[in-house]
């Protein structure tokens, strides 16, 4: 049995996938250390994981402390937390042996963990990849415009921190692109290749094991036979960009009263009662278990986040994506590429133009269609099995 170290500092749609991979690697005999935010204590101890944790408010208050702004100004905010998570782990797992570390792609500490316990490393990347190449032209493209003055103390306070970095840490971080994602010797991307953007630029150390849809130990609270046999439409905008009571009272324009049922999840922070009036044919929840809704819908209004476009394009359903932010708007594009389904802009969004867009996609088989036949490619990939079998190989390639 080897010992695995999982280091990950990510949100809902950087931990999701991960729990059907811990729980698969537990099944087969490893012990997985799991260093997370309380908030996901619970669903990785349910997988099998000894859960350790760092302070989340700290993490969070350092890595927005580096700027939302521009790409550097996040990759600044990514270095500024390891001084929350590096002292923490190495504290507690203190006199410890671990065979392999594990860490998100997006979180750098987890490398630099890596590196300082000199033990082989696997990356979890639950976005598209990116290349050395395309992540260069992201950073050019993203600071073409930026006057020297905001651009330049962006640059010094980037050198300053990876400087910081390899005194205190020995991490020596030689581009942007090695900080922000982290590349290591084995990479497991939770998609396909073919709805990779690129996918063919990438050598054989990235794995692409298709979605990671396993359960998620879901609360209760959300009534499922009220939808049974009624074929919903779906409207989410996930857990980060969801306090858009406008958008949801468009959405009680564009479809109350309708002959479709539709289930709405709002999130914990929107107020159901700050919605206005609710028609009778929508369901609206803070909270709704997803993956069981998105088995029984034909029509999903997400946001694009990767985890919840994977999720209706791996039950067949055809989606309308309406980007806040992030990788959306590059999803929203692969999606509209596949014709699995089509984007919309939220700014200046009116209810006539989500009616006129589902009635179009719901009508058009050719939608539904190309969704099936990803969802078909999806399931066919492995997942989080595929991801166990990747993972174990290297971790007994690496011992040899």
């Amino acid at each position: 049995m080897a010992r695995a170290l999982f280091i990950n500092g990510g949100s809902e749609g950087h931990i999701n996938p991960t729990i059907g991979v811990v729980r698969e690697l537990v099944s087969r005999g490893e012990e997985v250390v799991y260093f997370c935010a309380e908030a996901y204590r619970a669903r990785m101890e349910k997988a099998g994981a000894a859960v350790r944790t760092f302070d989340g408010q700290r993490f969070i208050q350092a890595f927005v402390s580096g700027g939302r702004s521009y790409l550097l100004e996040r990759i600044n905010g990514l270095l500024l937390t390891a001084d929350v998570i590096i002292p923490s782990v190495l504290e507690q797992i203190e006199g410890e042996r671990f065979d392999y570390v594990i860490h998100d792609s997006m979180f750098g500490c987890g490398r630099m963990l890596a590196r300082l316990l000199e033990l082989p490393s696997i990356s979890s990347c639950t976005s598209f990849a990116q290349t050395e190449a395309s992540f260069d032209r992201l950073m050019q493209a993203s600071f073409a415009t930026v006057p020297a003055d905001i651009a330049t103390p962006i640059q010094e306070r980037y050198d300053s921190l990876t400087a910081m970095a390899k005194e205190k840490y020995g991490a020596d971080i030689r581009s942007p692109y090695e900080a922000f994602c982290n590349p290591a010797p084995l990479t497991i991307v939770y998609t396909t290749r073919e709805f990779q953007p690129g996918g063919d630029a990438f050598g054989r150390t990235y794995k692409f094991v298709g979605p990671s849809i396993s359960s998620r130990f879901a609360q209760a609270g959300f009534d499922l036979s009220a939808i049974e046999g009624k074929s919903p439409i779906y409207v989410s905008l996930g857990t980060v960009f969801n306090q858009a009571v406008e958008f949801y009272q468009r959405c009680f324009e564009a479809f109350g009263n309708t002959e479709h049922t539709v289930v709405m999840s709002v999130g914990e922070r929107t107020a159901i009662a700050d919605l206005g009036e609710i028609p009778g044919n929508f369901i609206v929840s803070n909270y709704v278990p997803q993956p069981d809704v998105l088995q029984a819908a034909k029509l999903f209004l997400t946001h694009g986040g990767m985890n919840s476009a994977h999720e209706g394009l791996y039950y067949g359903v055809p989606l309308i994506v309406i980007p806040q932010g992030a990788d959306q708007p590059i999803v929203a594009a692969q999606v509209a590429k596949t014709g699995a389904g089509m984007r919309l802009q939220m700014e200046g969004l009116t209810a006539r133009q989500l009616r006129e867009a589902a009635e179009l996609v719901l009508s058009d088989a050719a939608y539904k269609n190309a969704a099936a036949a990803i969802g078909e490619s999806f399931r066919r990939s492995g997942g989080y099995r595929q991801a166990a079998n990747e993972i174990l190989e290297f971790g007994n390639t690496a011992r040899s």
